[in-house]
């Protein structure tokens, strides 16, 4: 049964690996969760975790991203390919998930947990903050041409979340574009991203900048 296997968060620290100065992708696992929509990225809360730090808030935090998952099958895959152990949170996310086929949601589709609702909005793209705390030469290159990203999510409904919960999806958009088929157009797929923006998926202004890039 999908259920919830971790649940993590992680503090602002010092990194030179982002041009914000910190960087709070170091989680750990904790007991217990509490979401919320977090609000605008720009003057809102951050993240939809509460007591979860953002180091860039001009990237990173805001409702479309309020949450992150991860299958903890996938962690177990890349440390197959690594030769590494990696923990749960290591990949930055607030929910790292059993059971579940993260990496084929449809965006739109919603989770219960609990009492707390949320919604699948797209993928985390990786920037030079992930391939520092990794440590691993050419990740942002390797961790995209496996192209499964894990999944933002946005909080619909707020509530607590502990590991050992089950993971309720509800039915699918009819539109049926997965979050590998945004993060494809997103990196350069023109027909996928034809599909994107005309299915209407994306918030603003990811979906105006993806709209231009069709018609540049």
């Amino acid at each position: 049964m999908a259920h919830v296997h971790s649940v993590n968060v992680g503090a602002v620290v010092p990194s030179r690996h982002t041009s914000a100065g910190g960087t709070a992708i170091d989680k750990r696992p904790v007991a217990r969760i509490e979401v919320r929509a977090p609000g605008a990225r720009a003057n809102g809360l951050g993240s939809g975790v509460v007591g979860d730090g953002i180091g860039d808030r001009r990237h990173h935090g805001g409702d479309r991203q309020a949450v992150y998952a991860v299958a903890r099958e996938e962690l177990d895959w890349w440390a197959g390919e690594l030769g590494r152990e990696l923990g749960d949170g290591m990949f930055g996310e607030n929910l790292t998930t059993a059971g579940l086929e993260v990496d084929a949601s449809v965006v739109g589709t919603r989770w219960t947990i609990g009492e707390a609702v949320l919604e699948v909005t797209g993928p985390r793209v990786p920037c030079r903050t992930f391939a520092g705390h990794l440590g691993e030469r050419g990740w942002v290159k390797r961790f995209s041409a496996r192209g499964r990203t894990g999944a933002y999510l946005a909080v619909v409904a707020p509530g607590v979340i502990e590991p050992g919960m089950p993971i309720v999806a509800g039915p699918s958009p009819a539109h049926g574009i997965t979050v590998p088929d945004v993060f494809r157009a997103l990196m350069g797929d023109r027909a996928l991203a034809r599909r994107v923006v005309d299915a209407g998926v994306l918030g603003e202004p990811q979906h105006a900048e993806l709209a231009a890039k069709l018609r540049g």
